[in-house]
């Protein structure tokens, strides 16, 4: 495919037939005043070595120097945005567990960066199979959707950290479940589902959803990264995790869990140690599965074929200085004022190029800087260099793209999808238009924005029909929606009979008050006892006690005589 960057120069190409007309009129004058020197054959054979169509020849030439020049301003670019291949090959889902614990380094130098080097050397041996990232702990998102692009899959490798999840903790069912539902519809491929993690299941039902993985047909392999011996998690300080009570926790691996996930999911467990043994045994498992001819989108970069045409401007120049106006190059009435004249235009036309086609490049130049920066990790670095280039230029579509998808490597959401949007408001080219809509989507669709990911999930097939990834997107975010929609109507109906149920009991609370209150008015007041007749009242009680007791002590006595006389 071919295409100019800056098109708008092109218009400069209407100089060259105003040029030309300009060129006639110079010559039809020529003619009239040879017309009155003399009769134009007599003249004509007074000058036996001058040409009549060399000099045409020669402002042909410069003509042309000066169009191509025109034309470099232009930016001619050649290659292809997109391409759609088909491949033999499987499709891998890979889970990373990224909870503090994988920071232990009983295997060097991390469990979580052992981890990153086994997956980057396995998709370096990948060539015709589709991958997808998905990083989980006590939550799990997708971070790269499954796709051929192994560039952007090590690209978003290298930016994964435990900082990424909030929730702490290991939840591997949740990660399994996701991978399940990321898979492409096509059938007969082989699909496996790889967990790499220490084994420590906070949640619970990783048995399950292995099981269920397994009956649609996809393998789940477990890696079990780290020893059973235990190590302790380091703090970044140079100190060690530690619980309430001031110890130092210790995280071991797992195996025993690992291996019941691997024969649930139909797969294998592979130990994750410092040889490179589990490597082999990976891509060993791998080979078994059944491959087919799968889709798969190629995105590449234009190239800038400014350099051909400046090449040919150059040959052309060199061929003007060459052919003479005379007959007989042999000749020597080339005068050497004329000759230096020449290449004095030359010298200038070409310092005048420079300038142009550097400052044309400018913005260029950063994204590509910017891109190199990319592809090594550098989001950061990468995100400089392509606002620069914005800067130069904020009409460039893969300046604004490339910046919002160094945003999105960052986790800066909010950024990237307002950049991605100005990308595809800019973007000419309907399928790159489609992919800024289908990032966005992916992001909203991780924040849990539903309808803003469907509204650009719909935008994306709109420019591109053929996107089934973006149609499959599309349809889980619908039901996610829906699942949304459903868990808040019965929050609110729940809210309503909280409501309802509290309003109740505030009811029987005030009847109840209401009770009480006419019950003490119902009773009738009670008279006050004056001092004198409580006086009277206790003396009274205090005699008849007395009484009481003295009646007591005589019948005791007359109890005790009877005893004796019995006795």
């Amino acid at each position: 495919m071919f295409r100019f960057e800056d098109p708008i120069y092109l218009y400069a190409l209407a100089v060259i037939p105003l040029l030309a007309l300009l060129r006639w009129l110079m010559v039809r004058q020529q003619k009239k005043r040879l017309r009155r020197f003399g009769d134009p054959e007599l003249v004509r054979q007074l000058m036996p070595d001058v040409s009549r169509f060399r000099p045409l020849v020669k402002f042909s030439l410069l003509l042309g120097a000066l169009a191509l020049l025109i034309v470099m301003l232009a930016r001619p670019q050649m290659g292809t945005k997109i391409s759609h291949e088909k491949r033999t090959g499987i499709e891998t889902i890979i889970c990373m567990d990224i909870s503090n614990s994988m920071l232990a380094e009983d295997v060097a130098p991390s469990r979580l960066d052992r981890s990153k080097m086994l997956v980057e050397n396995l998709v370096d041996k990948f060539n015709n199979d589709k991958i997808g990232l998905i990083v989980f702990a006590g939550d799990a998102f997708v971070q790269l959707p499954i796709t051929s692009d192994y560039v952007s899959a090590k690209m978003f490798l290298s930016s994964i950290s435990p900082s990424m999840i909030a929730t702490q903790g290991t939840d591997i069912a949740a990660a399994i479940r996701m991978a399940s539902h990321s898979f492409t519809q096509q059938e007969g491929v082989g699909k496996a589902i790889i967990v790499i993690t220490d084994g420590e299941d906070h949640e619970g039902g990783a048995l399950e959803a292995a099981k269920d993985a397994k009956d649609k047909g996809m393998n789940t392999y477990v890696l079990g990264v780290g020893s059973p011996n235990g190590a302790p998690i380091p703090t970044g300080d140079g100190d060690y995790l530690k619980d309430n009570s001031g110890q130092t926790v210790m995280t071991g691996l797992n195996e025993e869990m690992c291996h019941q996930l691997a024969d649930a999911g139909g797969g294998a467990y592979i130990h994750v140690d410092n040889n490179s043994s589990a490597q082999d045994q990976l891509d060993n498992a791998l080979d078994k599965l059944a491959k087919k001819e799968i889709s798969s989108t190629i995105y590449s970069d234009y190239d800038e074929q400014f350099q051909a045409v400046g090449i040919i401007v150059l040959l052309l120049l060199i061929l003007e200085i060459c052919i003479l106006e005379i007959k007989n190059p042999l000749l020597k009435r080339v005068s050497l004022f004329k000759s230096r004249l020449i290449l004095l235009s030359i010298i200038s036309l070409t310092s005048l190029l420079s300038p142009l086609t550097s400052y044309a490049q400018t913005d260029r130049n950063l994204v590509r800087q910017g891109n190199k920066q990319f592809r090594k990790g550098n989001a950061a670095d990468a995100e400089v260099s392509y606002r620069k280039a914005v800067e130069k230029n904020q009409r460039n579509p893969q300046a604004n793209y490339n910046l919002g998808n160094a945003l999105m490597a960052q986790r800066k959401d909010s950024l990237a999808i307002t950049q991605l949007e100005a990308a595809a408001k800019l973007e000419t080219n309907p399928l790159r238009r489609a992919q800024a809509y289908h990032n966005m989507g992916v992001m909203c669709q991780q924040h849990q924005m539903f309808s803003e990911a469907i509204e650009a999930y719909k935008e994306a097939l709109r420019n591109n029909p053929t996107d089934d990834q973006t149609r499959y997107n599309l349809e889980l975010c619908k039901r996610q929606q829906k699942n949304q929609d459903q868990n808040q109507d019965q929050n609110k109906n729940q809210q309503k009979q909280d409501d309802k149920n509290k309003q109740d009991q505030q009811k029987q609370d005030q009847q109840k008050q209401d009770q009480k209150q006419d019950k003490k008015q119902e009773q009738p007041p009670q008279q006050q006892m004056s001092k004198e007749n409580a006086e009277q009242l206790l003396n009274a009680a205090m005699q008849e006690e007395k009484q009481t007791q003295e009646r007591l002590k005589k019948a005791q006595q007359s109890d005790k005589r009877r005893l004796q006389k019995n006795w």
